[in-house]
């Protein structure tokens, strides 16, 4: 079995922390809409969060990406972008509920770990992203 996604017609070479086809669906209408106004975005938004999911499964320092995803300084500017206005969080939620309502649970439920480890907010950031993940794997799997 590989690791690698499922993709349907990619055009460079696939990294397992790439989003698959059914991953990429279940995130794409959490992302922000063009407003409309100003210069029209010419990122690929599934190519940026390739390069997050990139940096956060290897590891990796931003300047190391390779260089067939997007340029790690656009990929850096939208992370921080979409960290600022919580939409790490709104997809981790967001995603929760629709994994609670298919396993059917309560979609309040909580569960809290104390720990007298020391957390910085770039741990809190990374760790949302990687819960992103471990949840759209895990929905993933299910379809």
């Amino acid at each position: 079995m590989s690791r690698l996604p499922e993709i349907a017609n990619p055009y460079r070479k696939i990294y397992p922390s790439d989003l698959s086809d059914s991953e990429w669906n279940l995130i794409k209408p959490l992302l922000p809409a063009p407003k409309g106004l100003g210069h029209p975005i010419e990122v690929n938004f599934r190519e940026i969060l390739n390069g997050v999911f990139y940096v956060q499964r290897t590891g990796c320092q931003w300047e190391m990406m390779p260089h067939d995803l997007p340029p790690y300084t656009t990929v850096y500017k939208y992370f921080q972008k979409w960290q600022r206005c919580g939409l790490w969080q709104q997809m981790h939620d967001k995603i929760r509920q629709q994994l609670y309502s298919e396993l059917r649970k309560e979609g309040n439920s909580r569960v809290a770990i104390a720990d007298s480890e020391s957390v910085t907010t770039d741990k809190i950031d990374r760790s949302i992203v990687s819960m992103v993940v471990r949840k759209l794997k895990r929905v993933n799997a299910m379809l």
